[in-house]
């Protein structure tokens, strides 16, 4: 299971995923080119104390991204262009779980590579939710369906 992020915008939704991914012990992979400044140094900074246990991995643009082999892996990209609800999906242990820019969303050719589309559920006049948030509970799911949360540690 991974988690992507393509073409992020906001710097703190960066740092929030590291964060997120650190904890739950996923990889992440960020498609560029992000909305802001990004350097070794500047996730360093982003990912706080998370750092030495955050995996994170830099696409430099989406051909990269696409070129880089996920074996079996299938691409799941969450979109507000779907109909198809998470908690109803079959999640599997080689999954890349993809989120869209911020400000757009994920382009055409993004959602004509993906091997499914899926929303989250919302309240009837909201739009959509923080990237991170969306994020959390679609890892949430996944990790739940194929029973892969990290052992409960107390430090």
């Amino acid at each position: 299971m991974r988690l992507a992020l393509f073409q992020p915008d906001i710097p703190q939704n960066l740092g929030a995923a590291i964060r997120l991914t650190a904890c739950l012990g996923v990889p992440l992979d960020v498609i560029e080119p992000c909305g802001f400044p990004l350097s070794e140094a500047a996730i360093r900074r982003t990912a706080m104390d998370y750092g030495g246990i955050a995996e994170v991995k830099r696409f430099p643009s989406w051909s990269v991204f696409q070129a880089n082999p996920r074996g079996s892996g299938r691409l799941v990209l969450f979109t507000t262009r779907s109909a198809h609800s998470f908690h109803d999906f079959a999640f599997r242990p080689d999954d890349v779980l993809l989120f869209g820019r911020e400000s757009a969303g994920a382009p055409d050719e993004v959602h004509a590579a993906a091997d499914a589309q899926l929303c989250i559920p919302m309240a009837a006049g909201a739009r959509s939710l923080n990237v991170v948030t969306a994020a959390t509970l679609a890892l949430g799911e996944a990790l739940r369906q194929i029973k892969a949360f990290p052992a409960i540690s107390r430090f």
